[in-house]
């Protein structure tokens, strides 16, 4: 079978691209990056919690959402329900995501340039619209939370190694100015789910 006879590759739902900074970095904001980045961080901050709360003489009342329970459970609800993933909904997770993403990269040393809150610049993250009535399963999202579990004790122990990465990344910035090539590269990563 030839290279023109193969199937082609599925298309991916998520494509991720963070940029090498194939280039000098400055020492001076590198060396107070866990200082600079504070302020956009509280800013995401802000968008993961609500919370109000009431007092009538000795007693207190109070109300407390994070901005993953109201990005969660509403579309999981009406996936369940209604076999619908509105596109507004779904077109704020993604900025959401892609917003996040800047100021972890940021955070991480990658750029030198302050994360914006509505330009992609360094981090471009693409998803796909998903159709909720053909491609989303809806009693999935009752156990996928539930799915997650294996994963995310996986994500715990390469946090960990992200951590020492970036402090090794910021050690070689204050010494040469230039991201080290070995803790960091041009990366691509596609995720897709398995084909139904």
């Amino acid at each position: 079978m030839n290279s023109a006879e193969q199937p082609a590759a599925p298309a991916y739902a998520l494509t991720f691209e963070v940029e090498y900074p194939d280039r000098p970095l400055n020492r001076v904001t590198s060396a107070f990056r866990i200082f600079t980045v504070i302020p956009i961080a509280l800013v995401l901050a802000t968008l993961g919690t609500v919370s109000a709360s009431t007092s009538s003489g000795g007693d207190y009342a109070g109300f407390a959402a994070t901005g993953g329970g109201l990005l969660f459970v509403p579309p999981l609800l009406m996936i369940l329900f209604r076999q619908k993933y509105p596109r507004w909904w779904f077109d704020f997770n993604r900025e959401l995501l892609r917003f996040t993403n800047r100021v972890y990269a940021y955070g991480a040393l990658l750029s030198d340039v302050y994360p914006s809150t509505d330009e992609q610049q360094y981090v471009r993250l693409e998803l796909d619209y998903p159709d909720a009535e053909e491609g989303l399963n809806r009693w999935l999202p009752l156990v996928k939370w539930f799915l997650a579990i294996p994963h995310c004790v996986v994500l715990f122990f390469l946090y960990i190694g992200a951590v020492f990465a970036v402090i090794a990344a910021w050690f070689a910035i204050l010494f040469t100015a230039r991201y080290p090539p070995d803790c960091g590269s041009r990366t691509r990563v596609r995720l897709t789910a398995a084909p139904a």
